[in-house]
């Protein structure tokens, strides 16, 4: 006897902040929702990249940490009963002729009426050192993210890179380490107009233009790393205890460009109701794209409710678009 098929309202494709607010808010819509993640655990990149870093762009919060700002939205949908899918890459999505869609992945089978796809910048790797013998400090001294913000306390870093994120975890680090220093290979750094004004009243110690030339330690331990000058022979060392390399992340999108929708340069492009090429299918969040597009965690917060209204009326056309507000709903 074939077994009988379980069919969701929404499978959401992502557990990343977004992803975990659309599940949120499709629970505020009385939809039975799926959220579907290929990561062991919830909260996307903010929990594998950069789980205590303080993030500053949360509507209502000064600050807050990836880890509060997860285990918040945790708790958020902790009123609904959804259901979530961790360590499961999903590999294919296509509909049957009832307009069931069927999403395969690599431990299963999913049936649901609509998908939201909110999957970050997709699969991500470290763009790393290029330089001989840098993988034997790695997970040890050598730091693409940051999983534990104490295991720097009074220790010595440098941070690599020119962007928001190397100047993040610097001032970040700033109170807790002994010493931090930040390398970049241009004078001027690519932060927002904020941070470069807080780096230059803190203690963190610019070198610029350098890149990194050589790695000295032994047991998987650092002890300096040897900067180069860009464009001169000018070499400094600096004693270092632990390395942390801020060079961005490749990503991509994998599996999903076979699965029917318009795909352009690893994003998926929407319409304002946040729907790919292919009706029923929705994509919120970095991985989709339209015209004046910001990426942000708030930008995703609001893409969520459209495209959480849009799929209801998807699924029965004669369901508003526009429900009440939460303060009616509870």
């Amino acid at each position: 006897m074939e077994p009988v098929k379980e069919i969701y309202d929404i499978t959401i494709i992502g557990s990343g902040p977004v992803g975990l607010f659309a599940a949120f808010y499709g629970g505020m819509r009385n939809a039975k929702i799926k959220i579907i993640d290929s990561l062991p655990q919830i909260g996307g990149q903010v929990s594998m990249l950069y789980p205590e870093k303080a993030i500053f762009d949360i509507p209502a919060y000064p600050t807050i940490s990836g880890t509060e700002l997860i285990n918040n939205l945790s708790e958020q949908i902790s009123r609904f009963d959804q259901t979530i899918c961790l360590d499961e890459e999903v590999q294919n999505v296509y509909k049957e002729d009832d307009g069931t869609f069927v999403l395969k992945t690599s431990k299963d089978m999913h049936y649901s009426k609509a998908v939201i796809i909110a999957a970050g910048n997709g699969a991500f790797q470290p763009r790393k050192l290029d330089i001989e013998g840098a993988e034997q400090y790695e997970r040890k001294t050598l730091h693409y993210y940051v999983n534990n913000i104490e295991q720097f306390k009074e220790r010595t870093v440098v941070v690599c890179g020119g962007g928001d994120s190397a100047v993040d975890w610097a001032l970040t680090l700033e109170p807790i380490a002994k010493k931090v220093y930040l390398v970049h290979r241009r004078n001027k750094f690519r932060a927002h107009e904020h941070s470069l004004s807080l780096l230059e009243k803190s203690s963190v110690e610019t070198v610029t233009p350098f890149i990194p030339y050589t790695l000295n330690g032994e047991n998987h331990q650092l002890h300096s790393v040897v900067l180069k000058e860009v464009r001169s022979d000018q070499l400094k060392e600096v004693q270092v205890d632990d390395f942390l390399v801020n060079y961005g992340f490749t990503s991509s999108i994998g599996p999903m460009k076979d699965w029917g929708f318009d795909v352009i340069r690893n994003e998926i492009p929407v319409n304002t109701r946040m729907e790919t090429s292919t009706p029923g299918i929705y994509a919120i969040g970095d991985i989709c794209t339209y015209d004046g597009k910001i990426k942000l965690i708030a930008t995703g917060f609001g893409e969520a409710p459209t495209a959480i209204n849009n799929a209801m009326s998807y699924i029965n056309p004669d369901e508003r678009v526009q429900p009440m507000h939460s303060t009616s709903l509870f």
